[in-house]
């Protein structure tokens, strides 16, 4: 599905660049669980970026199902993300005034999907993750675990073949993080693709495959 080919990424002109990847070359079938770890400064962010078309490869080629992400333009990209990818981050990025229903609607929003049924999807994306009695509440009514599920609900919501997660449990605590694994790994056996950032050995766990960075290298 994913195919990465001497992938190289660097930052900065002339004589201050520092390069963060260095000839990565990576295959991502569909329907895998990939963690992504390493330590600070080893890419993994970096690599998670290029993998969700967030930021772009200094040299190399990324190939998504045949096709060379480096050739389409801008707007291609972008239908691109707002049609195959799903992005779930640590911060949870929802919108501070609106109600859950309202998050998880967004993205049908940009898909130009008709309003009755963008909220009939959002409810049962929002009753999938448990939430379907917290349609109503803004964020700060919600704690960090829901908050994190809203995250998840909207990303699924358009149903998309590969889901990009920057450390989805970094702000939750035990339980709150096993309970959010739990729902990415249910998508997962459903068929998604999934690309996770983690440092933590346990969330990794939840993954059929570890890809461990150093330097800006697969180890």
């Amino acid at each position: 599905m994913i195919s990465l080919q001497n992938i190289t990424k660097s930052y900065g002109v002339g004589d201050v660049v520092s390069t963060v990847l260095r000839g990565v070359s990576l295959e991502i079938a569909q329907g895998e669980f990939i963690a992504i770890m390493g330590s600070s400064g080893s890419g993994k962010s970096t690599l998670l970026n290029i993998l969700g078309m967030l930021d772009f490869p200094t040299n190399g080629k990324y190939l998504f199902e045949g096709t060379e992400i480096g050739g389409l333009s801008p707007d291609q990209r972008a239908l691109f993300r707002r049609y195959i990818l799903g992005f779930v981050f640590q911060g949870y990025n929802l919108l501070k005034k609106t109600t859950a229903l309202e998050n998880v609607e967004m993205p049908l929003i940009y898909q130009g999907v008709d309003s009755k049924i963008r909220k009939e999807r959002a409810y049962e994306a929002l009753k999938r993750v448990g939430l379907e009695d917290r349609i109503n509440y803004d964020p700060a009514r919600l704690s960090g675990g829901q908050q994190q599920r809203v995250a998840i609900a909207r990303a699924m919501v358009t149903q998309p073949k590969v889901l990009i997660a920057d450390e989805p449990t970094g702000n939750l605590d035990t339980k709150r993080s096993h309970e959010v694994m739990g729902l990415i790994g249910a998508f997962n056996q459903q068929g998604i693709t999934v690309i996770m950032v983690t440092h933590e050995e346990d969330i990794a766990a939840y993954a059929s495959r570890i890809i461990y960075l150093r330097d800006g290298l697969i180890e």
